[in-house]
């Protein structure tokens, strides 16, 4: 059975920095590309980056390259998302989703083949 399971999330303040992340069990880990996604209150979810097994790395949100850094340890079939300099317009649940063909360019969420449950990213001003 494959699953991706987030943690980490929590509440901070801004300019706060916090570490997502995703334990893959089930995965040819290097075979797949996983990415971070996330969802604000009342906004459709958002493509972040993602990451496959060469450690080829995919950006879907310029704005946010700046900030967030994606990082995986294929020994322990772990992705993370690294978050910097939080704004409360960074407040959202953060989804870790699996590609089983590589990382899709489009940043679509359409294109990601299995979801993780969310992580919930909480930024006070």
């Amino acid at each position: 059975e494959v699953q991706l399971v987030e943690s980490g999330g929590a509440f901070v303040q801004a300019g706060r920095s916090l570490r997502l992340s995703c334990v893959a069990s089930g995965f040819a880990f290097d075979d797949c590309g996983f990415g971070w996604f996330r969802q604000a209150p009342g906004k459709e979810i958002e493509g972040i980056s993602c990451i496959s097994g060469s450690n080829s790395i995919t950006y879907y949100a310029d704005s946010l390259k700046g900030r967030f850094t994606i990082s995986s340890d294929a020994a322990k079939k772990t992705v993370y998302l690294q978050l910097n300099s939080l704004k409360p317009e960074d407040t959202a649940v953060y989804y870790c989703a699996a590609a089983l063909n590589r990382c899709p360019a489009s940043g679509s969420n359409y294109d990601m083949d299995y979801w993780g449950r969310g992580t919930l990213v909480t930024v006070s001003a």
